[in-house]
């Protein structure tokens, strides 16, 4: 059955390698099953509606994945989006949760769109290599500084607006000690290494008295606190425009981009032979959708899935793995809720100084092109938006070449975007 339906011996591989392919990226990245409900917590959200959210929208995500396009990817609520829904739309914005659930299911759809009718490959071919990598490190960034804050390692201070924390008191140092094992594992290639870390801190933590061991399996938990609750018309006001610009950018960069690089290091996008990159694309474009229903943060590709092609993983049938491990996941609630944020602030930090990598691949010689590029990075954690990294890369990227008398090197991709930021300062500003 699973040859007739995955052609698994025309990709040189068995049902047995794709097993273990499966498993190994479900390792690597199950640890969102813990860091996503922590995060969305934050703004009112039910926990355990949350846990159940993940599980689901990764679960269905994924089989869309190995059903539809076949491909070794697995896929679930997206780090740093769901970070920019919590922290930023609800917490610093003042927006309900339900009305970012909208936002969400808003930018799934105009998402969907741009990738029916082709606007997407568009838009990526227009933005510029070096402001690409300067989003996914200001993304980085901005994981990172709501990292140390939650551990207590980085504090607030009237003097210079943040300083070292206690470094004395628990947390910090248990969360330090979580991501010293994450990445003393990561180092000795060991799979799950974040997953392991978070589950140790949490162990050690249960150990000295500081958290309530609440079990490991039991039924899961409602998810009708979440399901459903999206606020699509309070999505469409003014105020909440911009936002739905900054999902539907990221979605874009971040999912395409692990789409094609996964794909790529798995040879599936040969150039003499088809590929499935649009069913691919479509794939996300319709997991994003049902994640906001479910009641979770927009859902993308994962990255962490190139350690299961590294396995051999080759076809859908990884990718189906991942699905099954997902839904068995919905038992390991009680587990979730055990979890404290000093244990899931490791995991966020480590996956933000893997994405630090990206600032190797901008152009620091080219002026016009290393300044905007920085600003990006830079503007997210420092003014705690991710959308605000993004207005002034893409506007300094379009004046700076603008005024270096080369305006025509500016696609027209990046000349939208940066009018569209533009306009939201100017007249759709609080």
């Amino acid at each position: 059955m699973f040859e007739k339906l995955f052609d698994l011996r025309a990709h040189g591989t068995s049902v047995r390698t794709e097993v273990i392919a499966g498993v190994t990226t479900f390792l690597t990245m199950a640890y969102i099953i813990f860091v996503n409900p922590a995060i969305l917590s934050t703004t009112g959200m039910d926990r355990g509606a949350v846990f159940v959210a993940t599980c689901l929208a990764a679960a269905l995500g994924t089989l869309v994945m190995a059903l539809f396009a076949k491909w070794p990817i697995g896929m679930a609520p997206g780090m740093g989006l769901n970070a920019f829904f919590a922290f930023t739309v609800v917490g610093a914005m003042g927006f309900t949760w339900q009305q970012a659930l909208g936002a969400v299911f808003v930018s799934g759809i105009i998402f969907l769109i741009l990738t029916v009718t082709g606007v997407r490959r568009w838009l990526i071919s227009g933005i510029p290599h070096s402001m690409r990598c300067a989003i996914v490190a200001g993304i980085g960034l901005f994981l990172a500084i709501i990292a140390l804050k939650s551990s207590g390692i980085v504090v607030a201070s009237e003097a210079t607006f943040v300083t070292l924390g206690d470094l004395s008191q628990t947390g910090p140092m248990l969360a330090i000690l979580g991501f010293f094992i994450i990445a003393g594992l990561d180092a000795l290639n060991v799979r799950g290494a974040i997953l392991i870390g978070i589950l140790a801190v949490t162990v050690l933590s249960m150990l000295l008295g500081l958290n309530e061991f609440q079990g490991v399996v039991s039924a899961p938990p409602s998810i009708l606190p979440t399901f459903m609750q999206l606020d699509i018309w309070g999505a469409l006001s003014a105020g909440l425009l911009h936002v739905i610009l900054v999902f539907v950018l990221v979605e874009v960069f971040d999912a395409t981009g692990t789409l094609i690089g996964v794909a790529k290091r798995a040879g599936l996008m040969k150039p003499d032979r088809p590929n499935r990159l649009g069913r691919a694309l479509m794939a996300d474009s319709t997991a994003i959708v049902a994640g906001s229903l479910l009641g979770t943060s927009s859902t993308t590709a994962y990255a962490e899935s190139a350690s299961g092609v590294q396995a051999g993983g080759r076809t859908g049938l990884t990718a189906l793995v991942i699905a099954v491990l997902f839904l068995a996941a919905l038992m390991f609630s009680p587990l979730a809720g055990s979890v404290p944020a000093y244990a899931t602030a490791p995991a966020l930090l480590y996956v933000a100084a893997l994405m630090m990598r990206e600032l190797v691949e901008i152009e620091w010689e080219e002026t016009a092109e290393a300044v905007p590029a920085a600003l990006t990075a830079m503007m997210m954690p420092f003014t705690y938006s991710i959308a605000n990294g993004l207005a002034f890369g893409f506007v300094s990227y379009a004046v700076i070449n603008t005024l270096a008398g080369r305006p025509r090197a500016v696609h027209p991709a990046t000349w939208s975007v940066a009018a569209l930021f533009v306009l939201r300062f100017t007249f759709l500003s609080e």
